[in-house]
């Protein structure tokens, strides 16, 4: 993690939770806007969390794409989450 920490840098990690925050947002007005503290938290969570778990399953192809590659990876994984959450939850 400390290596995917360093190449990302500490910008990238607040664009990571930007996307993740943006997502919930997003998610919370569909929900006619119902739980929108959840829905900021699951998606930051998503966020941060989706290219970890890429990272761990060895897809080395988002750090060679570059910043674009692994906030649109975030973005994906918050979005699934998001959804898997809203199953769960609602």
């Amino acid at each position: 993690m400390e290596e995917f920490v360093q190449a990302v840098g500490v910008v990238g990690m607040i664009l990571l939770a930007l996307t993740g925050l943006l997502a919930g947002w997003v998610a919370s007005l569909a929900a006619g806007g119902r739980h929108r503290g959840r829905y900021l938290l699951i998606g930051l969570i998503g966020a941060l969390a989706a290219p970890l778990v890429l990272l761990a399953l060895g897809v080395t192809v988002l750090a060679a794409s570059g910043l674009v590659a692994i906030l649109a990876a975030a973005l994906i994984g918050a979005v699934i989450v998001l959804v898997i959450a809203r199953l769960i939850f609602d």
